[in-house]
């Protein structure tokens, strides 16, 4: 019987997925639930990912024009009142705070008092005191185009959480514009999406799918939404941005209107866009695996670990020494992330256990440096994305890390493109709809098919199969060209198919 293989995760992804991904957190010091219930403390580790992302993507809004403000955590429920599909959309997720302050109870601890006159909504999200304030900083179409960002956290009361993947209190940036102009607003859109697709794909290497929403799916009080979508490793998909258009709808609620170039009072024309704290879940679920995370260089908290051995004291200072010179050499290299981020662990562990930290941590580049090594000017290289091992030259190594960096970047988008396409499949027919989503003989709950590529209908959503199977429509593909067909749920005329799956 063959040896069965040790891993540092269990269970594994084979034998429980959901639990696999939590362990993977854990295990890498990312993040860890909270005193209140479905919040989480997202750890050094973790936030150094996430520092990662945010600075990053707010270059890249600035680039195309936008600023960075800041709006109020607190929205009058009035506001959320004055858009009616906004407030259906959020009103079971909202946490309402209705007293202002806290009084000693005669029989001890303390109780609300102090009502408030208007309840107060903790953001589940932005659209409508923000619109407030554009009401009253737009008075004439010079005053527009509107670019403003704000990096905050919101609140939407979920029932059942997962750590990044869907937490009530979760970390975001949220954009919102203004504009004169349909077409404006529109391009504005677009623009949003092709931004976030840039990022997933050049900095998380995660291969996404850009598309528009149906209507069941899409922003509530939006005209159209647009997303990228994204396939995990249990062949689920994960949305992981969203660029809305939505039209004069807010901007009608809001009294957000201006005089335009005629003298005419019109109303503006609005977008919004977002990304979350959930990105750091499409890392972990995309490329880790059962010895715990693995990260994309590109957005690693480091790059290098550089672990001494040595057996004493004498040992220890030229060791030591010898591995802050390489520090200091690794970090004057850059590859195409930006430069070298290395360090010395030299704490007082065994080797063995401060090797498998950094490995389920995710760290790229793990480099042992002992005697041998300095005697032969050599170090010792371990790569988190193949598990390869081997000695370097020690200038060798320092000129290639940079090039060694871009490969796993590349290597792990290739790979998750790789699982994608290899899960994708073109269905024309229910039962062989049916049959995709449904686990076979021996398959566990957690293998989920893929992406469905199908013939649609916009009444494809009220079929019960979809219910059944727990799938949805996850986009409209926008590079797809128009295909006469037959909706595979509804058998109405179809001009375009739609990805289905099961989804995060």
């Amino acid at each position: 019987m063959a040896k069965k293989t040790k891993h540092a995760i269990s269970p594994t992804r084979e034998e429980d997925y959901p639990e696999w991904y939590q362990q993977v957190v854990r295990s890498g010091d990312l993040a860890e639930n909270s005193p209140v219930r479905g919040c989480m403390v997202i750890k050094p580790w973790g936030w150094g990912i996430w520092e990662n992302m945010q600075r990053v993507l707010d270059g890249m809004f600035k680039a195309t024009g936008h600023e960075n403000a800041y709006f109020p955590l607190f929205i009058p429920m009035s506001f959320l009142e004055q858009e009616a599909a906004h407030v259906e959309g959020f009103a079971k997720e909202c946490a309402v705070v209705t007293h202002h302050r806290l009084e000693p109870h005669p029989s001890g601890g303390l109780v609300p008092a102090g009502p408030l006159e208007e309840p107060l909504i903790v953001r589940p999200t932005s659209e409508t005191i923000i619109g407030a304030m554009y009401a009253q900083w737009v008075q004439s179409y010079r005053d527009l185009p509107i670019l403003i960002n704000q990096w905050a956290n919101v609140v939407r009361w979920e029932m059942r959480t997962r750590l990044f993947l869907r937490t009530t209190e979760f970390l975001w940036q949220e954009g919102h514009t203004a504009h004169a102009t349909e077409e404006e607003a529109q391009q504005e859109t677009f623009q949003m999406l092709d931004v976030y697709a840039d990022f997933a794909e050049n900095w998380m290497a995660v291969p996404v799918i850009k598309g528009e929403k149906t209507a069941g799916e899409r922003f509530p009080g939006a005209v159209s939404t647009l997303s990228i979508e994204a396939m995990m490793q249990d062949r689920k998909a994960l949305q992981a941005g969203t660029s809305h258009f939505l039209g004069q709808n807010f901007a009608r609620a809001q009294e957000i209107k201006f005089q335009d170039q005629n003298g005419q009072e019109v109303y503006a024309w609005t977008t919004s866009w977002g990304v979350s704290t959930r990105l750091i879940g499409a890392l972990i679920m995309t490329h880790s695996d059962d010895d715990g995370l693995v990260l994309p260089p590109k957005l690693a908290t480091k790059h290098v670990v550089i672990l001494p051995i040595y057996r004493n004291d004498q040992q220890r200072a030229d060791v030591l020494a010898y591995c802050e010179r390489l520090r200091q050499a690794l970090q004057e290299e850059s590859f195409s992330g930006g430069p070298i981020r290395a360090w010395v662990d030299d704490r007082d562990l065994r080797g063995g256990e401060k090797n498998w930290q950094h490995v389920k941590r995710g760290v790229p580049l793990r480099v042992e440096v002992g005697p041998r090594d300095l005697s032969q000017q050599a170090v010792f290289v371990a790569r988190r994305d193949t598990g390869e091992k081997r000695s370097y030259g020690r200038d060798e190594f320092v000129g290639c890390v940079g090039q060694m960096l871009d490969e796993m970047q590349s290597g792990l988008y290739q790979r998750a493109l790789r699982l994608r396409e290899q899960h994708t499949h073109r269905l024309d027919d229910r039962e062989a709809f049916r049959d995709f989503f449904t686990p076979r003989n021996g398959e566990k709950p957690e293998i989920h098919g893929g992406f469905a590529v199908c013939p649609w209908h916009e009444r494809a959503e009220e079929d019960p199969l979809l219910k059944e199977l727990k799938v949805t429509v996850r986009c409209l593909p926008l590079d797809a060209e128009p295909e006469p067909g037959r909706c595979i749920l509804t058998g109405a005329p179809s001009t375009r198919r739609a990805i289905f799956a099961k989804a995060y």
